[in-house]
Order: C-alpha cells, then structure tokens, then sequence
C-alpha cells in the first residue's frame, strides 16, 4: 500500500520548515561534493537556503511571466539558467553583506548546484512521501484558475478520465499484486473502485479505441495504417493532416467530452472544448488550446525536477538495454530498434508527455471542468520494445500510480468534487516478431507469393512514440503566442511539414507519399502491404473495388494458400463472392455470413466474439482486401507483430483484446462490454446520472 504523507506535512508551516530543513541538508551535501562551492557551517547553509526560497518566493512570479516564451521554446532550459542565476544571485547578496559562509565560483557552479539542490530534494520529498502540488505551482495554477476561469463551485461531480495506453487488464492485476501500482490497489482494497474488463474491436490500436471511446464511432479504421482506394491514398492514424478528417467524419458533435471539456494529450478530442497536445485539434482554431502547461516550464521546481527524471530515464533506458543483451533476454530488439535516438524518445513519452499531462490536469481540477479526458504512454511505449511483463515497463506503472495519487490530493482543493475513472483502450501481446521469426516481413512474404506478377511496397513501423512528441510540438508551434510559435518555426526550420513539425522519417513519410493535390509522388506499387501489430492490411492498387476470393485467386494464385499456410499465420479474411466473408486458416475456413465452419476452426484460439468483430470489420467501406491475422498460442500468450515491436497490439490475440476499466463502485457497469463504443455509451451515462442525480 503506498505510504501515506504525514498529516503534520500538511500544514504549511510545518512544510515549509521542513523544506528548508531539505534543502539545508542539501546544500551541505552539494558544497561537500564541489570545489566550487563553500558552505562554512550548518548555520550558513540555514541562511543561504531561506535566501534562495525567498528569492525564487518574490522573484519567480514576475520573472516567470517574463521566461515563458523562452521556457516552451527551450522545454525549460531557460528556466534551470534562471535558476542558477537566482543561486549565484543568493550569494552574491549575502557576500555583499560581508557574509562569507556561502561563496559560489561563477554562475556555471550555481548552475550545477541547483540542479543538484533539485535532484537531493526529489529523493528526501519521496522519502517523505510529501506532496510536491502544495507548493509554489499547484498554488499559482489554483490562483490562475480562480482568476481567468472563474469557476463556480457546484455539487455536480465531474469525471477525470485517465488512459494508461496499451495496458490490458491481466497485467494491471499482476502489477497491483506485486506492488506496483499501490494507489489503484488501494482503490479496490477499499471498496471504493471496480475493476471491469472490456474487449477491443477488429483493430486493437489507438485510433480504432479512441475514436470508439471518444465519440462512439469507429467505423471504416481497419488498422493504424491502411490504404484507401477511394481516394487512392495510405491512410495513417500518425498523419496530423488526416486525422482531422478522420474525427469529422465520426463526430455527431456529442462526444465524451462535449461541453466544456478537456482533451490531454490524445488522438482524438471527444468535442472537447480544452486541448492540449491533441492531434486531431492541432489546427482547430475553434479550440482553446491551453497555455495551462506553459507555466509548468517556468516553474524553478519543476523545470529542473523534470531535466533530471528526464536524464534518469534515458539512463535507465539505456541500462536496462545492456543487461538485457548481456543475459540475453528473448525476445530483445536490436541497436537498431532501442538505440540512439530511441532513449530519449522513450524519456519523453515516460516523463515529458507525463508530466504535461499531470500538471494540465491540475489546472483542469481547479478549473472545474466537467470531464477531461488524458492518455498516458510511457507504458506503451516500453512494453513495444522491451515486452509487456518488463519491470522498467511496471516501473513506469509505479511512477504513474504516484502521479494520480498527486491529482487525488488535489481534487479536495476543487470546486467540485470529482470521480477518477483509470482506463486502457487496448492491450498488448508479447512474442518475437514475425521477422525475427523467419527472416522476411510480410511484406517480403508477400511479394515472393506474387512473384513477379506485381510489385509491392509496404510500411512496417508505426513510431507511435515520436509522433506524439510531434503532436506537442506542433501543437505548440501552431497555437501558441506568436513570438513563441516563430521562434519555435525557426529553431525547427526544415523539420516542418506544411506547420507541422515532424521529427521522424516515418511520420514525415506518412505525411509527404501524397503532394497537395493528392497525386502520388512516386509510383505507387500494385500492391501495398502495411502492418498494425500483427494485423496485417493487403490492398491492390490497380483493382479500384475490393477484390473477391475468386479475383486473387485467379490473378495470384499462389497467395491465399501461402498465407494460410504460413505457422505465422492464424488466419486471413477475404470476401467470397459466393460465400460472402470467410476467415480462412491452414486446416479450415469459417463461414462468417452463416456463423459456421468447416474442417479446424480457424478462430478457435481467439475471442468467442471474434466472428462478429470480424463481420463488422468486413462490412466497412475501406475493408481491405486481405486481412492477415498472425497466429495465436494462449498457453504463452503469444503471437508476432508484423512490424518490429516485442509487445504489440493492433489485431486480435491475447492479451491486446483485454483492456480494463477501474471505476467508482457507484458508478456501475451493466452487462458485458464489447468495441470501443461501448466505453463511450458507459462514459456518457454515467456523466448524466452524475447530473441527474444532483439536480434530484
């Protein structure tokens, strides 16, 4: 059970007094370690630490407001310069005095001290379990809130939605078993939460869940990446100019998070009136992008606070790597998959993206808004490259748990009370991946099946995590102040894609296979074979209607009977002309239009659902014209990704289809639920009970 912080920590001048009593003892630690600080005495580091609070107490607000343009543009460099120099500042005062107890060489000196103040703080604060949000920012957020906001308190409850992404229910159990996630174990130790299940759609990947989730619509979004032959495009859930249109064309206007709501750090924005690092709203002007994040930058606390988990990360990232080669642990990805620059894309999404979400969050509570809705990605993003049981990946759970713990304590200073409902949109799977496996992609496997009857070109990677790092920083480029987004502009001059920035060559070629006028800039292949996890998507270019059975068969003879007798291959989906759609596997087909099979059940091994998830997905417009499910084995919960990923969701399987919902025992749930949308319909009863009940 997670340590409780001291009632007598509470109080503020107990707190304070045992801040300074930190930082006192850090200050001698710190000059005890550099040459180029002096610290004569416990008396003087006493003085030289009340000096420093009260410089950052009466210096901060001002300057801060000044910083804040620097501070987004430079993720808070600026503020740590600023930081040191109101340390160098501290001792030149003191100095000036005549006190020479506390004496720094040179501002680079006071530089590295604060950092170092930051970091012994950080480990004496978890210590003693106090709660970082009663300082300086939670309080400048509550006033900034109470002064452009203007909430007014109510007794309707509001629900904070918090997405762990990619995390499947079994593995939440396993994590709260071994003590890793304490605070929602203390929740169902309680009474007061319960821990529902819920099963994924076809596609068990973020665009298809959130799309669900969010607005109760996710119809035509077979996979992450698909190709559309009405447009003659590859559409793909990274792709910032299309995923705008994805979300018009399924948004009734009555989303999860209509009427004046927050939408952190998600795909979609559930009509949300609040966003911030949203990729369908980056340039929805109609949006009030919030600048509540910005302050977190200018804050002397938590700019440091985060450079340093920030570092920690990367170095945490990069150990975990090597002692898995060392012990050579399987499946492992290769230099390639989890070297330069995979470290710090991995910190970003684990602490950076975190971080913003909490302390937006924070302004949320203390706005009052009725609902906000936040996607979490560190676990997601460790579990693909380095399994989904990994203990840095349950690491990042115990760190997430803490920070929810953060915005419970905060929720008592709110003008409403609030509801905490925490919630995955799929689950993971884990296993080598299918060219581990057997040398080639499916891709590869593709094009030797056609031989050389046609050409065929494909995408294997998502970069899932630097995208969302892009949809931040566009978001801030494209909304923000002007002399912020310019500077921005300039400092990424050439990582720009039409205003978007874009850091990775996979987004940039999500983005840039079609010019303005939607012609392609290269010959396009007569066949595209693209991955989601291990759901593989099959299109033929040249053929402007999905092609039946009886049409692959007669043009390509050999690649049916190629696939389904692939040991990667569970199964593939194609439509029969005489026989409607048959899920056709190795040693049997099923007949999904009559809900029966011939010869061994192909999908036998998968969800009693998977038939009908598969009749639906049949029935969209954009349905491919193979769909290539790779095999299943319940005993290890295993399969393989078409792509390069060791955890892996995006088809059916195992552990990928599990997702959880944790939600207040009053808040109930009736029945089974099934697709992503029914979350949706879930979520947006209870919002109406919540308001029912209070106006009765």
């Amino acid at each position: 059970m997670k340590p409780r912080t001291d009632p007598l920590l509470k109080r503020p001048v107990i707190r304070i007094l045992v801040i300074w009593v930190i930082q006192t003892v850090a200050l001698l630690i710190m000059a005890a370690l550099m040459s180029s600080v002096t610290v004569t005495s416990i008396e003087a580091a006493l003085l030289a630490a009340a000096v420093i609070g009260i410089l950052n107490a009466l210096l901060w607000p001002l300057l801060s407001y000044v910083l804040l343009p620097f501070a987004v543009l430079t993720l808070g460099l600026a503020a740590l310069l600023l930081n040191g120099f109101i340390v160098y500042l501290a001792a030149y005062l003191l100095k000036e005095t005549g006190f020479t107890g506390f004496i720094i060489d040179g501002f680079w000196a006071a530089f590295w001290l604060s950092i170092g103040l930051t970091a012994i703080n950080i480990i004496f604060s978890s210590l003693l379990t106090i709660d970082d949000d009663s300082a300086w920012y939670r309080n400048s957020v509550k006033r900034k809130m109470q002064r452009t906001a203007k909430p007014e308190p109510t007794d309707v409850p509001g629900i904070i939605f918090l997405e762990i992404d990619g995390l499947a229910k079994p593995i939440l159990e396993k994590a709260m078993a071994e003590g890793n996630a304490p605070t929602l174990k203390q929740w169902i130790d309680s009474g007061s939460h319960t821990l529902s299940g819920w099963e994924t759609d076809t596609s068990s990947q973020t665009s298809a869940s959130q799309a669900g989730i969010l607005h109760g619509n996710n119809r035509d979004i077979p996979a992450f990446r698909w190709f559309d032959k009405a447009s003659g495009q590859l559409v793909a859930s990274s792709n910032a100019k299309i995923l705008p249109i994805i979300e018009s064309d399924r948004s009734d206007g009555d989303g999860l998070l209509a009427d004046q709501g927050a939408s952190r750090g998600n795909l979609f924005s559930g009509d949300a009136t609040f966003v911030m690092a949203t990729a369908s709203a980056i340039r929805d002007k109609t949006k009030f992008h919030t600048s509540d994040f910005q302050a977190f930058f200018a804050s002397p606390y938590n700019a440091a606070r985060t450079l340093i988990l920030f570092v920690w990360d990367v170095i945490l990232e990069m150990r975990q790597f090597r002692w898995a080669r060392k012990h050579n642990v399987q499946p492992i990805l290769d230099r390639h998959h989890r070297g330069f620059p995979y470290p710090f894309i991995r910190a970003a999404m684990t602490v950076l993206m975190r971080e913003l979400n909490i302390n937006t969050l924070l302004g949320d509570l203390f706005a009052g808004r009725p609902v906000a809705y936040a996607t979490f990605v560190g676990y997601d993003e460790i579990a693909h490259h380095s399994g989904i049981l990994d203990p840095g990946a349950f690491d990042v759970l115990r760190k997430l748990d803490a920070q929810f713990a953060r915005l419970i304590s905060a929720a008592k200073e709110a003008p409403r009370p609030y509801h905490f409902v925490v919630l995955s949109d799929h689950g993971q799977t884990g296993g080598a991946t299918f060219k581990q496996r057997y040398g080639y992609s499916l891709e590869e496997l593709t094009q030797q099946l056609m031989e050389e009857k046609a050409t065929v070109g494909g995408v294997s990677e998502t970069g899932e995590g630097m995208s969302v790092l892009n949809f931040y920083l566009s978001d801030t480029i494209q909304n923000e102040s002007s002399a912020t987004s310019k500077m921005m502009a300039r400092a990424f001059k050439g990582q720009t894609v039409e205003g978007d920035l874009v850091l990775d060559e996979h987004s940039r070629a999500d983005i840039v296979r079609q010019t303005s006028t939607g012609e392609q800039e290269q010959p396009q292949p007569d066949v595209i074979a693209v991955a989601s996890g291990n759901l593989g998507v099959i299109s033929f270019t040249k053929w402007p209607n999905r092609m039946t059975l009886e049409e692959i068969e007669a043009a390509f003879p050999a690649v049916i009977p190629g696939l389904v007798e692939h040991e990667g291959v569970g199964f593939v989906m194609v439509r029969s002309e005489k026989h409607g759609p048959l899920a056709i596997g190795g040693k049997g087909v099923y007949y999904l239009a009559e809900d029966r099979f011939e010869g061994e059940n192909p999908l036998a091994l998968f969800s009693p659902n998977a038939p009908a998830h598969l009749r639906r997905t049949d029935s969209f417009s954009n349905c491919p014209d193979i769909l290539v499910n790779s095999f299943y084995d319940p005993k290890n919960n295993e399969g393989c990704a078409f792509e390069e990923l060791i955890g892996f969701h995006g088809g059916m399987g195992g552990t990928q289809n599990q997702p959880f919902i944790l939600h207040p025992t009053e808040l109930k749930v009736e029945g089974d639920l099934v697709g992503a949308a029914s979350i949706y319909h879930l979520g947006k009863n209870w919002l109406q009970q919540l308001q029912q009940s209070t106006a009765s």
